[in-house]
């Protein structure tokens, strides 16, 4: 293992449904995820994920709620 939780670097990832994770910087991504653009500290990294994701809903789900609650 490459360093501990505390001095690793992270970075903050997205998917296509706006879910929100933390992945290793020094790591390829998963397919299907994103870079948002944030790394840095794990604490710094939770606290950027906690400041967007503030609809835990997957895209998917709130765009078939929208829609549903239109007609």
């Amino acid at each position: 293992m490459n360093g501990s939780i505390t001095d690793r670097t992270y970075r903050v990832v997205h998917n296509d449904e706006q879910q929100y994770s933390l992945w290793w910087a020094d790591r390829a991504l998963p397919n299907g995820w994103y870079p948002e653009g944030t790394q840095g500290s794990r604490e710094e990294c939770l606290a950027r994920i906690g400041e967007v994701w503030t609809d835990m809903r997957p895209l998917s789900l709130r765009r078939r709620m929208e829609a549903a609650a239109s007609d």
